[in-house]
Formats: structure tokens, sequence, C-alpha cells
């Protein structure tokens, strides 16, 4: 069932970096950077357990279709999941088509953070345990992906 019936569950990347940037404008890039993490942590860690997913621990093969059916093209479209994988005690997201890169300039600085949170509470909650996250590497600055690493606690 749709929230809005005559336009449908989505809004433009164009309106949501309008509002990326006018947060910038209003708390600093580092301020809003803190905001859309953390918003988009609450959102991965909700949307794990609307999926039902809380301490399932599911196998990495698994976890790039459960993402990708919900936040990839099948689901809100926030990003592309293309691999997971692990490295020692990290976990590796592969993303592209990210809704926080679309549209930047080569080179741009723009880092992927309420994608990264979105993953991150997800991963979270999925696994039942506290994790760090940062971005490894940028579509915008030569990158195949937008990379995230979880690091656990």
């Amino acid at each position: 069932m749709s929230i809005r019936p005559t336009l449908g569950d989505f809004s433009s990347i164009i309106c949501f970096k309008a509002l990326i940037t006018g947060v910038e404008d209003t708390l600093s890039p580092e301020g809003a950077a803190a905001v859309f993490t953390q918003a988009g942590r609450l959102r991965g860690k909700n949307l794990a357990n609307s999926l039902g997913m809380a301490g399932k621990s599911p196998a990495y093969p698994d976890l790039v279709n459960i993402l990708n059916n919900a936040i990839g093209a099948p689901g809100t479209k926030l990003c592309r999941i293309d691999a997971v994988r692990a490295e020692g005690n990290d976990i590796y997201v592969d993303t592209s088509e990210t809704v926080c890169s679309a549209g930047e300039p080569t080179g741009s600085s723009r880092l992927c953070t309420f994608t990264l949170g979105a993953i991150w509470g997800a991963l979270e909650t999925m696994y039942g345990r506290p994790m760090t996250a940062s971005q490894t590497a940028s579509v915008l600055t030569g990158g195949a992906h937008d990379t995230f690493r979880f690091s656990q606690l």
C-alpha cells in the first residue's frame, strides 16, 4: 500500500540532495555528516527489524539479496549492493548508484553518510553486535564502488 495515493512512496534525488546541502549550510558539513549517518543508522535498524532479521546473522551471499530487495532496485532504491565480503573481523560492503553520490562531480569529497548509516544500522541489528563504520572507497574519487567497512567492537 502506498503512503501517498497519487505521488507514490518515492521522492527525487534532486530534493534529497537539496536537503543534504541545506543541512550542511546550517550545521557545517561535519555536523550534517553526523546527523545523516545517525539518521541512516536508525533507518537501517528499523529496516532489519521490519524484515524480521534482527539477530539472524545471515550469510554474506544472502545479505546481498536481503539488502538489495530492501534498499536496491526492488526496494527503496537507496543504492545497489554489489558485494559483501569478510576480511578478518571486518565486513566490507561494495555499493553502487548510491543516492549520496548521485549527480556529484568527479573528484567530489562527498561521502555516503546516509547510505553508510543505513547499512551500518541494518548490520548491527542483523548480527546483534556493535560495530564501527567508515567509507573506504568512493566512485567519485576513482573507486569501482562506494565501499564501506564495518568493524566489530
